[in-house]
């Protein structure tokens, strides 16, 4: 119990490594979205893409870096640069689209925005590609 309540990390890597995956995996739930063509058709009719002369394109780009950036933090493939493009993406999605409504009915792409911060100080955890490619030779 004491370990419990002193202020000392708790298996932060292994912590660390777990809601690095589950976001990932969250991330590429909505990623997927990019492979339904009535889903995209959707979002490329909202008022805010229909401005532009492409409206598809920033569902599509928008999708595809929540697939991509989702693959990578799932893998810990990269984590710090999938972060700020998940921080990037969901930025967009909570103040350009969202109007920064963050407190109420926008504050789950901003929630990804907190997340993707804590991977970029804190790095991917253990079970990470990350720690595969980057570990030092001794």
């Amino acid at each position: 119990m004491n370990r419990f309540l002193s202020p000392n990390s708790l298996m932060q890597e292994n912590g660390i490594a777990f809601i690095r995956i589950l976001i990932g995996i969250f991330l590429i739930y909505h990623g997927c979205e990019i492979f339904d063509a009535a889903k995209m058709r959707e979002y490329a009719a909202w008022d805010m893409f229909k401005k532009n002369s492409t409206p598809s394109i920033m569902p599509y780009l928008g999708k595809a870096a929540e697939l991509i950036g989702g693959l990578m933090l799932a893998l810990g493939l990269f984590t710090r640069v999938a972060s700020l493009i998940i921080i990037g993406t969901m930025l967009y999605i909570a103040f350009i689209i969202g109007n920064g409504k963050i407190w109420y009915e926008d504050q789950y792409p901003f929630l990804f925005v907190l997340f993707a911060f804590i991977f970029i100080f804190t790095g991917p955890g253990n079970l990470s590609l990350d720690k595969l490619i980057f570990k030092k030779k001794l």
